[in-house]
């Protein structure tokens, strides 16, 4: 199974009301859970068995999922740069709604959405997510400051993950 075929399902199990997802196909196995922190979790192995698809529509239980098995395939992690409690309680911040490509302008060459100092309204796009050669416009969601950009042009990002700080007006 190919990245951008995970991919996919993520992000469509990111936009259904599905809870857990399980999949085995060709020497692979996916399962997918979705928890109240927006957390999204990959496992892939190879299996010896004929393809089992299972989903699963019921609440799940806020516990961190542990994955036993060695990985095989998971999407990299950007790291993000470590900011003290005290300020991140009273700022916003915009995160990613898919696992994607981050772009910070319109095209290659033009200024970028937002910058650090930048005032924005909750519906003022700020970047690009690309997924699945879908460019997905993310907007502010609120009023306020952009105080910090905690990514950068081009980088992977992943489902929920903090793209800019935005201190609310």
């Amino acid at each position: 199974m190919k990245i951008h075929e995970i991919r996919e399902i993520i992000k469509l199990i990111d936009q259904s009301s599905i809870d857990e997802f399980k999949l085995e196909a060709e020497g692979t196995k996916i399962k997918l859970k979705k928890t109240s922190g927006t957390e999204t979790v990959v496992v892939a192995q190879p299996v010896a068995q004929a393809p089992v698809v299972q989903a699963v529509a019921a609440p799940m239980p806020s516990v961190p999922a542990v994955a036993a098995a060695p990985l095989v395939a998971e999407a990299p992690k950007a790291a993000t740069p470590v900011a003290s409690a005290a300020d991140d309680a009273n700022l916003h911040k915009i995160v990613s709604p898919m696992v994607g490509t981050f772009y910070s302008a319109p095209e290659p060459g033009k200024p970028p959405y937002v910058q650090a100092g930048d005032k924005v309204s909750s519906n003022k796009v700020v970047c690009i997510v690309e997924a699945m050669k879908l460019f997905n416009e993310i907007e502010a969601e609120v009023n306020g400051e952009i105080v910090k950009v905690l990514v950068q042009d081009g980088q992977l990002v992943e489902y929920g993950q903090p793209l800019f700080l935005v201190k609310p007006e």
